[in-house]
C-alpha cells in the first residue's frame, strides 16, 4: 500500500497566470518548427495553466546523478543528500539522460520538497521565455504527499537505458535544418527504470519509465532543460 503513494502523486492544479501561459506558448512555438507532426504537441500549445500533464507523475530528488547520466544511488537514512547537478555538456542526448535520472530519483529521508524543487529549477534554461518550470514541478510530490512519503522513508533511484531524438523530430530537422537556429530546443526521449523503496522494504520494486524532454543547447553555452512534454514521442 505504501508503494501506491508514488503512483497517486499529483501536485494539484496550478494557477493559470498569464506569464506561465506565455512561457508555455513560447516553448511550444520553439518546438513547433521541428515537432510539428508529434502527437500531443497541439495540446501542449493550447492547454491552460490548470490542465494536467499527460506524463505519468513521478518525483525526483536527492540521489546524485552519475557523470554518464545512467544511474543514481540513494544516501543512507539520516544523511544529507547531494541534490542532482546538471552536467556541463553540449550534447542534448547526454543532458536529457541525466535530466531523466534527476526527475525519476528522489529521497524523502534526506531532502525536503522545497529543496528538491529548487534543485530541479537549476536545470532549467535561464531564458525565461523558454523555461517551463510548471511542467517540471508537476512531477514532484505536493508538500502534503511528500510528508506522507517521508513518514515511511520513501525514496527512489533510477537508471537510464537509452536516449534518442524522436523519429518525427529527426524527419522534421532533416526537412528544415535551419529550424533550430532560433531557440536551439531539441526533443529528447529517454527510457529507463525507476526503483522505489521505503523503510522496511529496501528492495522495493522497479518500473519502466519513458519521458520526452525539451532540451535547449545553444552553441555558446551548455545544455539546459526547457521543459517536459505532456506526451511521449517515440
Amino acid at each position: 500500500m505504501k508503494k501506491r503513494f508514488l503512483s497517486s502523486v499529483s501536485s494539484g492544479d496550478e494557477p493559470g497566470g498569464a506569464s506561465r501561459v506565455r512561457r508555455r506558448a513560447l516553448l511550444g512555438t520553439a518546438l513547433l518548427a521541428v515537432l510539428v507532426i508529434l502527437s500531443g504537441l497541439g495540446a501542449y500549445l493550447t492547454r491552460d495553466g490548470r490542465s494536467k500533464s499527460k506524463v505519468p507523475a513521478q518525483q525526483s530528488s536527492s540521489p546524485p546523478v552519475s557523470p554518464s547520466g545512467t544511474g543514481s544511488s540513494a544516501p543512507k537514512a539520516g544523511s544529507r543528500a547531494v541534490l542532482p547537478v546538471p552536467p556541463s555538456t553540449h550534447d542534448p542526448i547526454v543532458f536529457g539522460k541525466a535530466a531523466a535520472v534527476a526527475l525519476w530519483s528522489y529521497d524523502t529521508r534526506a531532502s525536503s520538497q522545497p529543496e528538491l524543487l529548487a534543485s530541479l529549477h537549476t536545470w532549467l534554461t535561464g531564458e525565461a521565455k523558454y523555461a517551463d518550470a510548471a511542467s517540471v514541478d508537476r512531477l514532484v510530490a505536493s508538500p502534503v504527499l511528500w510528508g506522507r512519503m517521508a513518514d515511511n522513508g520513501q525514496y527512489a533511484t533510477a537508471t537510464v537505458n537509452e536516449g534518442h531524438f524522436p523519429e518525427a523530430f529527426t524527419r522534421a530537422l532533416q526537412a528544415d535544418p535551419g529550424a533550430l537556429t532560433t531557440a536551439y530546443v531539441y526533443a529528447v526521449t529517454v527510457s529507463g527504470k525507476q526503483t522505489i523503496a521505503w523503510t522496511g522494504s529496501p528492495a522495493g520494486g522497479a518500473e519502466n519509465r519513458v519521458i520526452t524532454l525539451a532540451v535547449q543547447c545553444r552553441p555558446s553555452q551548455p545544455c539546459a532543460l526547457a521543459g517536459v512534454l505532456p506526451a511521449v514521442a517515440p
